[in-house]
C-alpha cells in the first residue's frame, strides 16, 4: 500500500486515477439514503463523448526553410477533406512536429504503405510540405503504424476528491491534439495550482496551520478551474464535428464572428481563435461570450430578414393599389421576373464561355 500527503492525477488521457476517483465516489454516492442524497455534493465524474469523427494520425518532422516565419502552426487540408496537416514548432530552430490527421480506413493510415504512395501524396496535396521532407524519413512514416486520438472527456463538478487529491491535464480534460489546446491548458494548469499553494500557504501562515495548505489549495485549484476544464471539451468538440455539423458548430460561427465583430467590435467579441489569445479570460468566460454573441447575432439577422419582408410586403401592396391588380398578382409577376432573369443570367454565362472554349480552340 502507498500512502501520500498530496495526489496529483497527471497520467493524461488514460485517466487512472480519475477513473478510480469516479468509482469510489458513485459506489460512496449508491449508498446514501435518497433524503441525504438530495442535499449531498454531486459525485465525482467523468463525462465521456462518442467520437462522432475518428481521426487517426501519423507524425512527421518537418524542417522549415530559414526564411519561413517561426512560432506558427501551418495547417493545411487535402482536397474533399481527407487528410488535415497539422504542423506546431517543437524548438526555436524552424523543427516542427506534423501530425497527418486521416480516418482510420484510409490506405495511408495503414502500416507498412507503400513510400511511394505518400510521396505522391504529398505531391499533389502538400507540395510546401512534401519538398522539405526526404525519402528516408518519407519511408519511415509511410510504413510505420497510425495512432488514435483520445476521446472528447472531462471530469467535474469538481476537479478533487476529499481535501488531498486533484487530476490536471489530460486527467481533467481530454482534447484531441488541434490548436495546441492540450497541451497549452495543462501547462495553465500547473501554473495555477503553483499559485494555489502560494496562496494556501499565505493564508495559512497567519494562522499557524501549516497542515491545511494542501487542503485549501485543493479547494482553490478546483474551484478555479472545474468550470473551465468542462467549457475547453465542449468547445473543442465543436471544433471536431463531422459533415454538415462541422459547417454548424465550427465554420459559420467564425464567419458571422468576422461579419458582427469588424462591424460592432466593443459590442460583439472576435472569432474563438481571437478570444483564446486573449491574456486573464478563461475558457468558461470564452463560452458565455460567445454564448451571448450567438443570441445577438440571431437577434440581428432575424430583425434584418423581419424588416425586409415586411418592407417587400409593402411594396407589394403598393404597387397592387397603383396597377389596380390583387396582391398576388403583383407577387407572383415579381417572382417570374425574378426566375427568368436568373435564367437569362446562366444563359449568357454559358454562351460567353462557349465562345471563349471556342476562340481558345481556334487559336491554337
Amino acid at each position: 500500500e502507498v500512502t501520500t500527503n498530496f495526489l496529483i492525477g497527471a497520467d493524461g488521457s488514460a485517466r487512472t486515477i480519475a477513473n478510480a476517483m469516479e468509482e469510489f465516489d458513485m459506489n460512496r454516492y449508491s449508498k446514501l439514503n435518497p433524503f441525504r442524497r438530495l442535499f449531498a455534493p454531486k459525485p465525482f465524474r467523468v463525462t465521456r463523448y462518442v467520437d462522432d469523427n475518428p481521426r487517426v494520425y501519423k507524425s512527421v518532422p518537418v524542417l522549415i526553410p530559414s526564411h519561413w516565419p517561426g512560432g506558427l502552426n501551418y495547417s493545411a487540408r487535402s482536397r474533399n477533406s481527407r487528410i488535415t496537416l497539422e504542423a506546431l514548432p517543437s524548438d526555436d530552430a524552424g523543427n516542427l512536429c506534423a501530425l497527418l490527421l486521416m480516418k482510420p480506413e484510409d490506405e495511408l493510415a495503414q502500416a507498412n504503405v507503400d513510400p511511394s504512395l505518400l510521396r505522391s501524396f504529398f505531391d499533389e496535396e502538400f507540395p510546401q510540405f512534401g519538398a522539405l521532407i526526404d525519402d528516408d524519413e518519407m519511408a519511415k512514416v509511410a510504413t510505420k503504424p497510425s495512432s488514435s486520438l483520445p476521446a472528447f472527456r472531462y471530469v467535474g463538478p469538481r476537479l478533487n476528491m476529499g481535501k488531498r487529491t486533484i487530476v490536471l491535464g489530460d486527467a481533467a480534460h481530454t482534447v484531441k491534439p488541434y490548436y495546441g489546446l492540450g497541451a497549452n491548458t495543462a501547462l495553465e494548469d500547473v501554473r495555477v495550482l503553483s499559485e494555489c499553494l502560494d496562496e494556501a500557504a499565505s493564508a495559512t501562515s497567519k494562522n499557524g496551520q501549516d497542515d491545511s495548505v494542501v487542503p485549501k489549495a485543493v479547494q482553490f485549484f478546483s474551484d478555479k478551474m472545474s468550470a473551465d476544464a468542462a467549457s475547453l471539451v465542449q468547445i473543442s468538440r465543436n471544433m471536431d464535428r463531422p459533415g454538415k455539423m462541422f459547417f454548424v458548430t465550427f465554420l459559420l460561427p467564425i464567419i458571422l464572428d468576422g461579419i458582427f465583430h469588424k462591424i460592432a467590435p466593443k459590442i460583439f467579441g472576435p472569432s474563438m481563435f481571437g478570444m483564446f489569445q486573449k491574456q486573464g479570460i478563461g475558457f468558461k468566460q470564452i463560452q458565455r461570450k460567445k454564448r451571448l454573441d450567438r443570441t445577438l447575432q440571431l437577434l440581428c439577422i432575424g430583425t434584418l430578414f423581419t424588416g425586409m419582408g415586411m418592407a417587400a410586403k409593402a411594396g407589394v401592396k403598393a404597387v397592387a393599389k397603383v396597377i389596380g391588380k390583387s396582391e398576388g398578382f403583383v407577387f407572383a409577376s415579381t417572382a417570374a421576373m425574378a426566375a427568368a432573369a436568373m435564367l437569362m443570367k446562366k444563359i449568357v454565362v454559358a454562351a460567353t464561355s462557349n465562345k471563349s472554349i471556342e476562340e481558345a480552340v481556334e487559336k491554337k
